[in-house]
C-alpha cells in the first residue's frame, strides 16, 4: 500500500472493494437526502429552479407548458410513433382535455423521443393572451385546467376509485382506453405547467379493465305520457311527437313494437296524440345515459305533463 493521507489510503481501499464503495455511496446519498428519481421528476425540478431564477428578475415570469405522452408496449422500444397510433390516440387526448377544460383546447406535436415512445406536445398559444385577473394574478390556461381534471380521473381509474365526479369526461376517456387496448399500449401522461408544477398519471391494463366494467349498462324503465302533435311518420313503426308549437319544444321518437298497430291508428301529420310510453334509459356505472328510447304502450286518456327530458 502506498503512503499518503488517511483519506487517500481509504480511497485506495475502497477502489479495491466495489461493494464497500457502493455502500459508502448509498450512505452518502441517503445523508444528502437524494433518492432515486426518474427523468420526469428531475426535469420538473430543473423547471422549478429555472422559474425561481427567472422570477428574481421578473416576478410574473412563467414557463412554457408541455405535455408528454409516454407509450409503452411490445412495439414501442424503437421510440417511434406509428401513424395508426397517432390517429387513434392523439385526437381523443385533445378532446378529453377540451371537455375537461369546458372549452376547445388545441394541442400541437413538437417531437418524438425514445425511452419507449414519448410524444412531446404543447398547447397552441392563443393569438391574444388572456389578461391577468383583477388582483394581478396570472390566468390559469385552459390546457392546464383540463390536464388537472384529466390526470385526476386517470389516477382514479388506475386505483379503481369512484369516478362519478368526472362523469362528463368518462366517454372521452373510454374512447382513449379502447384505442390503447386495441394496440396493447399503456399510457403515461406528464403535464408541465407554466407555474413550474408537474402532474402525472397513467392508464394501464388495470385502468382499462376498470373502464370496461364501468361501461357496462343496466336498464331503467319508467312509464310516462307524451302528448303533442305528430310531425313525422314511418311505416316501420316510428312516429315523432312534438310537445309544443315553439321551435325548440321537445320532440320524442316513439317506437311501435308492432308497426301494424300504428297503421291501424291511421294518424296524420299534425294530429294531436296522447301516448302512454315506456321510457327506457341504459345507464352505465358512472350514471351516464348511454341510450334512451320511448316504446308505445297504449293510448292515454288525457294530456299529462312529461316529467323527464328526452
Amino acid at each position: 500500500m502506498t503512503g499518503g493521507s488517511p483519506r487517500e489510503r481509504r480511497r485506495e481501499l475502497l477502489a479495491d472493494d466495489p461493494e464497500a464503495m457502493a455502500d459508502v455511496t448509498a450512505r452518502l446519498l441517503d445523508e444528502m437526502g437524494t433518492e432515486d428519481r426518474d427523468d420526469e421528476e428531475i426535469e420538473a425540478e430543473h423547471r422549478a429552479s429555472r422559474l425561481a431564477a427567472a422570477r428574481e428578475y421578473a416576478p410574473d415570469a412563467r414557463l412554457d407548458e408541455e405535455l408528454q405522452l409516454r407509450l409503452t408496449g411490445p412495439d414501442t422500444d424503437a421510440g417511434a410513433l406509428r401513424f395508426q397510433w397517432g390517429d387513434a390516440l392523439l385526437g381523443p387526448v385533445e378532446h378529453a382535455v377540451s371537455v375537461a377544460a369546458r372549452t376547445p383546447v388545441q394541442l400541437e406535436l413538437t417531437g418524438i423521443s425514445a425511452g419507449s415512445t414519448v410524444v412531446h406536445a404543447r398547447p397552441v398559444v392563443p393569438a391574444v393572451p388572456p389578461e391577468p385577473d383583477v388582483l394581478g394574478a396570472p390566468v390559469v390556461s385552459a390546457a392546464s385546467t383540463g390536464m388537472s381534471a384529466l390526470t385526476e380521473l386517470l389516477a382514479a381509474l388506475e386505483s379503481e376509485s369512484d369516478v362519478r365526479e368526472w362523469a362528463r369526461l368518462f366517454d372521452t376517456v373510454e374512447t382513449l382506453s379502447r384505442a390503447l387496448g386495441k394496440y396493447d399500449l399503456d399510457l403515461g401522461v406528464t403535464w408541465y405547467g407554466a407555474d413550474g408544477g408537474m402532474r402525472r398519471a397513467r392508464l394501464t391494463e388495470r385502468g382499462r379493465h376498470y373502464v370496461e366494467r364501468l361501461s357496462e349498462t343496466r336498464d331503467r324503465d319508467q312509464p310516462i305520457t307524451i302528448s303533442g302533435r305528430v310531425t313525422e311518420l314511418r311505416e316501420s313503426g316510428w312516429v315523432k311527437v312534438k310537445t309544443g308549437t315553439a321551435k325548440n319544444a321537445p320532440a320524442y321518437d316513439v317506437r311501435f313494437e308492432e308497426p301494424e298497430e300504428l297503421l291501424r291508428m291511421r294518424p296524420g301529420l299534425g294530429d294531436n296524440v296522447h301516448f302512454r310510453v315506456r321510457f327506457r334509459q341504459r345507464l352505465d356505472s358512472v350514471g351516464t345515459a348511454r341510450s334512451t328510447e320511448y316504446t308505445y304502450l297504449g293510448p292515454a286518456a288525457e294530456q299529462t305533463s312529461i316529467p323527464l327530458e328526452p
